[in-house]
């Protein structure tokens, strides 16, 4: 089973690309949490898990990770531009 590690920062609108944004900007939210990513990759269809305590390595706070099962069927970036597209949806 592949686990794909999903990091705050992929999704965020205040980071350069640089820095670990891996969406278009107009795609990305501002501050996304762990929460909003668990809650939109299980409405994309996949199993999620949130680890709190840990840190991205191009940043100092710790805002958590989210591991994503079962995305056997998508790529990286396709799994990661659609949860910033429901995460984007849920704050509407």
């Amino acid at each position: 089973m592949v686990e794909n590690v999903i990091w705050p920062a992929y999704l965020d609108a205040s980071k350069t690309r640089a820095e670990g944004r891996r969406v278009p900007r107009d795609q990305a939210v501002e501050e996304p949490t762990v929460d909003e990513i668990a809650t939109a990759a299980q409405q994309v269809g996949y199993d999620a898990v949130i680890e709190r305590d840990v840190t991205y390595p191009r940043e100092y706070e710790p805002r958590g990770r989210v591991l994503v099962q079962g995305a056997d069927d998508a790529t990286k970036n396709d799994l990661v531009q659609a949860i910033a597209a429901y995460v984007d949806i849920l704050r509407e």
